[in-house]
């Protein structure tokens, strides 16, 4: 399949946190800046995804067997295939969200304003709640697959950084191809090892356990058809308008 695409590997993952600094250190030029950090008790911070934080490790203790286990996994923008979001932007009647063709990169346009509710729309139409509109200028932001280093033959920041293999980058059918050697390594150790996104979007991970285990969000029982759906819908009313 044309374009590029991610290989996420939880089953390397120590939770450094690597990606996430390397991710807030390329785009803090570009407009992100630091989240003020609060202790509640655990390893999870920043807390959440924002219009300021793109990449997120998170953390997620469960009880297997009795005993804790950790679940470490790193959250960004899946970069779909037939992106929900990009849709529902244009139902909305906004242009403020692209496909690069060539990349496949999902390009939020930082100079178009959306309203508060809208934004709101065009998060929630994400099964991965990733999407963020700051609240104060109306902006909407997220992951861009580091475009501005792919198109200038570097990696992706958050890749270039990690040190243990569990972020990959490349043309998405080597990355896939990648994914599903990976999996077969790693069944004998985890039998519910699975993975998520091939046919759906451009950040393939490997999930040691139940995708649910590690985040609500973290992986999502919607058709791969979601985007293509909304896009005929946005098809419909746009041939009925004109």
């Amino acid at each position: 399949m044309a374009g590029k695409g991610f290989f996420i590997d939880t089953s390397k993952c120590t939770a450094c946190r690597g990606c996430q600094v390397a991710c807030k250190n390329w785009n803090q030029p570009f407009g992100t800046k630091g989240t003020k950090t609060v202790q509640r008790g655990n390893h999870q911070n920043p807390e959440d995804l924002s219009f300021f934080t793109y990449k997120l490790v998170r953390f997620s203790e469960v009880a297997v067997g009795g005993k804790p286990r950790w679940y470490f996994f790193a959250d960004q923008c899946r970069h779909c295939l037939e992106p929900p979001c990009m849709y529902t932007a244009q139902s909305l009647g906004y242009k403020n969200i692209t496909r690069d063709e060539k990349t496949g990169a999902v390009l939020y346009n930082p100079n178009i304003k959306v309203k508060l509710a809208d934004g709101k729309a065009i998060r929630e139409s994400c099964p991965w709640d990733i999407p963020r509109v700051n609240e104060k200028t109306g902006i909407m932001a997220k992951c861009t697959m580091c475009f501005n280093r792919i198109t200038n033959g570097m990696l992706p920041a958050c890749v270039k950084v990690c040190p243990t293999g569990t972020m990959n980058f490349g043309d998405l059918d080597k990355m896939t191809e990648m994914a599903q050697k990976r999996l077969k390594q790693v069944k004998s150790m985890y039998p519910n090892a699975q993975l998520t996104g091939p046919e759906i979007h451009r950040a393939i991970i490997l999930f040691v356990d139940d995708p649910k285990k590690y985040h609500k969000f973290a992986s999502s029982d919607v058709e791969p058809t979601i985007g293509a759906s909304v896009r005929n819908i946005v098809q419909s009313v746009t041939s009925l308008a004109g």
